[in-house]
């Protein structure tokens, strides 16, 4: 029935009756705690473009993980820096590299915590590219298949909990499952990049995981932003290949395509709210522009509400300390 019988402003009078009628819930739980680690004794190097982000050495990640987990935050999401870089990405792949080694110590310290893992080769290689590059300057995309599933393989041997592969090569996710399977890691899950776009707002990240491209971009294997129709064909194409979860990434200029993805997979669906968002909500925050609390609990409840189960941010920290 129309006014006045029906007044909508009712269920809003209190606090304890919006409560009631909450259509969208946001936890700790729903949250994952992204990681940069690296080499060294006691070292934490902040990431000048991500205020309150740091490379961490084992040990501190260890120490901050431990505080992430103790705040209800069930799952970090580590991104190794090796000492070294080479053509192939060797590092990647290394059973004695950076993310084997903190994965761990972290399983050691925290076995109650979901450690997964970021594959990819893009931080290993000389070029900064996510595949191995040719002669002429192109990403090979079957012969990085077997480097991806050789680092899957040698993550989930170090005892990661999921490994989630972000190259976006064609084929990859059925390659992990195959070479996982096969090597006794039938129920390590694969959280997979489904949807990942050419975006301009990963630079901050590029900075802290020292990943930008020696040359040209990523183009031809991450995702046009115009396009929404081929998210959900990328999503429906990993689940075939055996994704337990797909995920958007970014997330904020991307909430169709999580609704779409979410409405067409009916898989579990996480989203990546990535550097840059981060990094503009710290900037105006700092600046005085906004509430640094309101804007990151609405924009964290904007991403679950469009249809992300799983939500990989920055702000996991803070947003677990307000939501306490």
């Amino acid at each position: 029935m129309a006014f006045p019988a029906t007044r909508m402003r009712r269920l809003r009078r209190t606090g304890l009756l919006r409560g009631m009628v909450r259509e969208t819930e946001l936890t700790p739980a729903h949250l994952v705690l992204p990681m940069f680690v690296q080499l060294g004794e006691d070292a934490r190097t902040p990431v000048e473009a991500m205020p309150g982000v740091e490379r961490l050495s084992i040990s501190h990640a260890v120490e901050e993980a431990g505080a992430a987990h103790a705040l209800g935050i069930p799952a970090v999401l580590l991104f190794g820096l090796p000492a070294e870089k080479d053509l192939q990405g060797s590092g990647a792949y290394d059973d004695e590299g950076v993310v084997q080694l903190a994965v761990r110590a972290l399983k050691e310290a925290h076995p109650d915590l979901v450690v997964m893992t970021d594959v990819c080769l893009c931080s290993y290689t000389s070029h900064g590219h996510c595949g191995v590059v040719t002669d002429d300057g192109a990403i090979d995309n079957d012969v990085t298949l077997e480097l991806l599933a050789k680092t899957a393989i040698s993550h989930a041997g170090a005892g990661a909990d999921a490994v989630a592969p972000s190259d976006m090569m064609d084929g990859r996710v059925g390659a992990l499952r195959g070479q996982l399977d096969a090597d006794g890691h039938k129920d390590v899950p694969i959280v997979a990049y489904s949807a990942k776009f050419a975006s301009a707002f990963y630079g901050p990240f590029r900075e802290a995981a020292d990943s930008t491209p020696a040359f040209g971009d990523r183009r031809s294997y991450q995702m046009d932003p115009a396009n929404a129709e081929e998210a959900v064909r990328e999503a429906l194409l990993d689940v075939e290949e055996g994704a337990d979860v797909v995920m958007v990434k970014p997330a904020l200029p991307y909430l169709d395509v999580i609704r779409r993805v979410k409405e067409a997979t009916r898989v579990p669906v996480a989203a990546y709210n990535v550097s840059g968002e981060y990094a503009m909500v710290k900037a105006a925050a700092a600046a005085g522009y906004v509430d640094e609390r309101a804007t990151v609990l609405e924009a964290l409840t904007g991403i679950r509400r469009a249809g992300a189960d799983i939500v990989v941010t920055y702000h996991a920290k803070d947003a677990a300390e307000w939501l306490r």
